[in-house]
């Protein structure tokens, strides 16, 4: 193993494991007894979660206001409740809810302390950068998807032909306590979980093949994707048992959120934030619907390049072996696993049956310009435009 040097971000307070989240009560008291909480607009209500929180939060004499979060955080949601909130007492914020409502939360404990909008601090977008004064915040995700809850960056999105979807970001803004209690997911409906989990999946596969992976990242992408590999298709399915496979799942999604920060992303998530920024469209649908193919064109690329892309082709037949039940695979069984993980990953694609891109609203006529505004940042291989288009043309 060839050591390089590499950094690797401070990650949250991770408290784990079913039943976990009766820690939040004691928890608080440390930052004070104002908080402000930030859910879903139904999902946690309809659950009954939110009474039983809301319940005790009253019975520890704790004061809190409540801010319902309804699709993915846009500028004028952050800036309007940092303004409600920011001459008010405010010791906590608190995100519970999918990878949306964490980053809300995030970004409204970021500019509470701030005066101006969080436009002005969104990479690419912005000319600020921000000094990572917040209201220390916990993050408890009700989905396994983005990872949000161990992550330093805030995604927020405007909608619209010069929309975009870009990173509010700093190492400050890593949630103080992560809470993954895997009872909060049992009531994720099957189409979320599904499209979540292949976020998650994403990410990890994404991480581990980085051209910024490093030793720490590899072993935690690969222990990841082991949680996730056998349970992806039951835990969309209502098959198996229920915690120990939400585990899993919460487990893998939480990983990959350690592992982006550190590794990085690929083409994937390059189109996941274009097109989340012309498009209505769910973060992980996007993810979850392109994977098998940018996959299979990567791999197409990596041969092309010899001898030069045989390490990244090695670590992709390594999640191949993975999946079929073999991780010391042999240089000679490199394409045979290769192709193990293509084909797997197309089989997820038809069985959690994750929708097109032409579901939402994209055409052909949409591809050029999506294209334009993706990057290829942190992908083993370089891509072409016509790589890129075939991607989207698979997919519609």
């Amino acid at each position: 193993m060839n050591f390089e040097p590499f950094n690797f971000a401070r990650i949250p307070h991770i408290i784990f494991g079913a039943g976990k989240l009766s820690e939040l009560y004691e928890i608080i008291p440390n930052y004070g007894y104002r908080a402000i909480i930030v859910t879903g607009s139904k999902s946690l209500e309809k659950s009954g979660k939110w009474d039983e929180i809301s319940s005790k939060l009253k019975q520890k004499n704790i004061e809190f206001d409540h801010v319902r979060v309804s699709d993915e955080p846009s500028p004028a949601l952050v800036d309007e409740n940092a303004e409600k909130f920011r001459n008010k007492k405010v010791d906590l914020v608190i995100g519970i809810g999918g990878g949306s409502v964490i980053d809300a939360g995030k970004a409204i404990s970021a500019m509470i302390p701030k005066t101006d909008s969080v436009k002005n601090y969104l990479e690419g977008v912005g000319h600020k950068q921000h000094d990572g004064v917040k209201i220390p915040y916990i993050a408890i995700p009700t989905t396994s998807g983005t990872g949000s809850e161990a992550t330093k960056n805030a995604v927020i999105s405007e909608v619209g032909p010069n929309g975009f979807k870009k990173s509010l970001r700093h190492d400050n803004l890593i949630p103080n306590v992560a809470i993954i209690d895997p009872e909060l997911i049992i009531s994720c409906p099957p189409s979320v979980t599904a499209a979540c989990g292949m976020d998650a999946f994403t990410q990890l596969l994404e991480a581990f093949v980085s051209s910024k992976a490093n030793p720490m990242t590899d072993a935690l992408a690969f222990s990841g994707m082991k949680a996730m590999k056998d349970n992806m298709i039951p835990v969309c399915t209502n098959k198996g048992s229920e915690i120990e496979v939400r585990s899993a799942m919460a487990y893998g999604a939480l990983i990959s959120g350690i592992t982006l920060a550190n590794a990085g992303l690929g083409i994937v998530h390059g189109f996941a934030s274009s097109i989340g920024g012309f498009f209505e469209i769910p973060h992980g649908v996007v993810c979850g619907t392109l994977l098998a193919e940018a996959t299979k064109i990567n791999l197409i690329k990596l041969k092309e390049l010899g001898t030069k892309g045989r390490e990244a082709l090695l670590k992709h037949a390594r999640i191949g072996g993975l999946f079929a039940g073999n991780e010391c695979i042999q240089e000679k069984d490199i394409d045979y696993y290769c192709q193990v993980l293509t084909d797997t990953l197309r089989k997820w694609t038809e069985s959690l049956q994750l929708d097109k891109l032409g579901k939402y609203g994209i055409t052909e006529g949409d591809i050029d310009k999506i294209v334009e505004k993706t990057g290829l940042k942190n992908n083993p291989v370089p891509l072409t435009k016509e790589d890129l288009k075939t991607i989207l043309l698979n997919r519609l």
